[in-house]
């Protein structure tokens, strides 16, 4: 009964079971004998328990073929099976080892002058339980490895859902950030701006290569994130030349951690939005991260007119926009809840929008 790497997982895990509880039930048999048997018939006494164990195995491999008939029948007609396959096995185990029993005495088992009663002696004392027992534990033991598929095809099923989610949520930003750019390109070739135009068309298709080579189901550090925030404000900046203004300042902490992917250039596009093109001066968005214990704190503001009222920690309440909304539900989906996600107001003016998630450089 020796087990190979090429059997199915369930197989396998089936010959291990049965080797451990055959090996067990000789393992008691002998530390009985330990006890109450002469020191001169353990060893024979134990060779002959393990001949036993190999014939019960080779019975139980019955039962199971017996068992795997009937498994799609209904619950009655198993345990039926059940309780008489175990009797019928036990009824042919029984003999044998009633044979090899006496060989460690020097003895020979006479079937010629054996009674039906010698025969099958012990076969509903010991043998019968025996098989119910292994019987028992056989449907235990599928069922729990049933129950374990089911759960992990119930994690799987999770996970890719999870993915799903990501997926759209991630991929919700391309088009909507590919909207907006050319929208802008096409504002500069009704205006005659052609090279601003040209040059916009040439950053653009950069931040869509780069964007393109990294998995939207990763997560990135933040001094990776910092540098994709750059080539979309290079975009940017062909539409507002001077008139947008960035500041940066990151921890070397904090550009170790990792961040879900384009998580930065919504919040920035939010800025510039509301912010700097509402301002004929432009204004200025200051970047801002650092390690707070055990969180990473990221922070972007701008100097343009803020909100009204205060501070609320729902991002939808202050903006419906497709990409503000976007990173909530990353967040959701990402962190399951633990994070914070805040408008505020900046001093002395502005909008201060701050993301605060788990620290981690994996």
């Amino acid at each position: 009964m020796a087990t190979d790497s090429s059997l199915p997982p369930r197989t396998r895990q089936f010959w291990i079971v049965q080797l451990i509880g055959w090996a067990l039930w000789v393992s008691l048999l002998v530390l009985r004998d330990l006890i109450a048997v002469p020191p001169e018939y353990i060893f024979p006494r134990a060779m002959v328990f393990g001949v036993s164990a190999i014939a019960g195995g080779a019975v139980t491999l019955g039962l199971r073929f017996l068992y795997r008939l009937v498994w799609e029948q209904g619950l009655i007609i198993r345990f039926l099976v059940a309780w008489f396959g175990s009797l019928l096995a036990a009824t042919i185990w029984q003999p044998f080892r009633n044979f090899i029993a006496l060989l460690p005495y020097g003895e020979i088992f006479d079937f010629s002058n054996a009674s039906v009663q010698d025969l099958w002696d012990g076969v509903l004392s010991i043998s019968f339980p025996l098989m119910l027992l292994w019987s028992s534990l056989y449907f235990i033991f599928k069922y729990y490895l049933l129950l374990q598929e089911e759960k992990e095809k119930s994690l799987r099923s999770e996970a890719l859902a999870h993915q799903a989610q990501l997926l759209m949520l991630r991929y919700q930003l391309n088009p909507h950030f590919l909207f907006n750019t050319l929208n802008a390109i096409s504002t500069l070739v009704l205006s005659n701006a052609t090279t601003q135009a040209n040059e916009m068309v040439i950053k653009l298709s950069n931040f869509l290569r780069y964007s393109l080579d990294h998995s939207p189901l990763d997560k990135v550090t933040l001094a990776h994130e910092l540098e994709t925030s750059r080539l979309y404000l290079d975009i940017e900046k062909v539409r507002f030349a001077d008139r947008l203004r960035i500041e940066v300042d990151v921890d070397s902490d904090a550009q170790a951690a990792y961040v879900p992917t384009m998580i930065l250039q919504p919040l920035i596009e939010n800025s510039i939005k509301y912010a700097i093109s509402q301002s004929i001066d432009g204004g200025v968005i200051r970047i801002s991260s650092h390690k707070s214990n055990e969180n990473l704190v990221l922070t972007v503001t701008d100097d343009g007119p803020g909100i009204e009222g205060e501070t609320t920690k729902d991002a939808l309440v202050l903006s419906k926009g497709v990409g503000i909304s976007n990173i909530r539900n990353r967040l959701d989906e990402i962190y399951s809840g633990d994070y914070e996600f805040t408008f505020a107001d900046a001093e002395p003016s502005g909008l201060k929008v701050t993301v605060v998630i788990p620290y981690d450089t994996k």
